[in-house]
């Protein structure tokens, strides 16, 4: 059996990564090939493609670079047509991912979609789209069940990976004593994101906000995880002179959540993970002036980062767009240890948040049913 995978982003290449362990834990002869990041290929997956060669973040990027994607999709379009594989795992990436699906079924081979598109908060009308393209579809979040089942998709919600692999590997005290903690100190994370453009359009903003939390609270101790594929120059050449003493990291950044205060953030998975951990965040959010003012036209949703989207209401806090400014982000972040009772009321609305994303296993359930699907499609013709 040969089942190719499709993921474009650094979250995608980490479910790929955790739905490949379990597909080949399920059925040691598996073949597995396609589209992904150094995760997917650490995992067993043959990669025809890396991601990384191809990370573009917002709409005028893409069009700048459509020759280079269009590139990539007859690339992974002839690569289909010459491994023949039962099924395409569609990973995220929806854009990309959903123009390849239709080229997989134009070559008679079933399609799998696990994280489909957000359709629940923009874009309804690509559930149907989805629908006839995807002979099976699983959902990471319970809220994206109803537009899809509406649209008649046989999707199902099997839980979220990320209740398995977010957990600590030491003791508060170990880690304190691996990241070299001062005896007194108040660790504090700083997440500018994995991607260029989102530290250039958020991370200046942290580090002027991490100058005026440190000034007034000289305890506090900064730490920024450098994500994969960036350079730790480009972050240090960012910070000097700005008055604030970072610490680097490259690893273990759950044992670091697990004795962090709390966090200044870029939305994204990273908040979910956080909230895992029990680590309260200050999320921000902010993209390029013409690619904001198309998301407000497309984009109908009033939260935007996942633990308050779980939980239904705003657990904690968010900025968005001309919000990120250094002395809003500071005024945010210091309620966590100015305001009394603020923090445990954040990390109580995060436990109920995470709740909500089902019981461990996810990634085995999901690996299971693909496949199945790979069985049931693939080798009988039943699409």
């Amino acid at each position: 059996m040969k089942i190719m995978l499709s993921a474009g982003e650094a979250s995608g290449d980490l479910h790929g990564e955790s739905l490949a362990r379990a597909m080949k834990k399920l059925q040691p002869d598996v073949e597995l090939v396609g589209f992904g990041g150094p995760k997917m290929a650490g995992a067993g997956v043959r990669l025809c493609a890396d991601m990384r060669e191809y990370s573009i973040m917002g709409v005028w990027e893409v069009i700048r670079n459509l020759r280079r994607i269009l590139g990539l999709l007859k690339r992974l379009q002839a690569f289909m047509a010459e491994e023949r594989p039962d099924l395409l795992v569609l990973i995220d990436y929806p854009d990309f991912n959903w123009r390849l699906a239709a080229k997989a079924k134009a070559l008679g081979i079933p399609v799998f979609s696990y994280i489909p598109p957000s359709a629940w908060a923009w874009r309804k009308g690509r559930a149907k789209k989805c629908a006839a393209l995807a002979d099976e579809l699983a959902a990471i979040f319970p809220f994206e069940l109803p537009v899809y089942q509406a649209a008649g998709a046989n999707i199902t919600f099997q839980g979220n990976p990320l209740v398995d692999t977010v957990k600590s590997s030491m003791s508060v005290s170990e880690a304190r004593n691996y990241f070299q903690v001062s005896s007194k100190g108040e660790p504090v994370l700083l997440l500018p994101g994995s991607r260029k453009q989102e530290i250039e359009l958020l991370f200046p903003a942290m580090l002027e906000a991490a100058a005026l939390l440190q000034a007034e609270r000289p305890s506090l101790e900064f730490f920024v995880p450098v994500a994969a594929g960036i350079n730790q120059s480009v972050l240090e050449k960012m910070a000097s002179g700005k008055g604030v003493n970072l610490c680097f990291t490259h690893d273990k950044t759950y044992d670091l959540m697990n004795i962090c205060s709390f966090a200044i953030a870029t939305s994204g998975t990273v908040v979910l993970e956080a909230a895992i951990m029990g680590l309260p965040c200050v999320a921000l959010y902010r993209m390029a002036p013409l690619n904001y003012a198309i998301g407000r036209l497309l984009v109908k949703i009033e939260h935007f980062t996942l633990p308050n989207i779980l939980a239904g209401r705003a657990v904690q806090q968010e900025l968005l767009q001309e919000q990120v400014t250094g002395p809003q982000v500071f005024q945010a972040a210091r309620r966590f240890y100015a305001e009394p009772g603020y923090r445990e009321q954040v990390v109580s609305g995060l436990k109920e948040a995470v709740g909500r994303l089902g019981e461990p296993g996810a990634a085995e359930r999901v690996a299971g049913r693909i496949l199945a699907a790979a069985e049931k499609y693939g080798r009988t013709g039943d699409i």
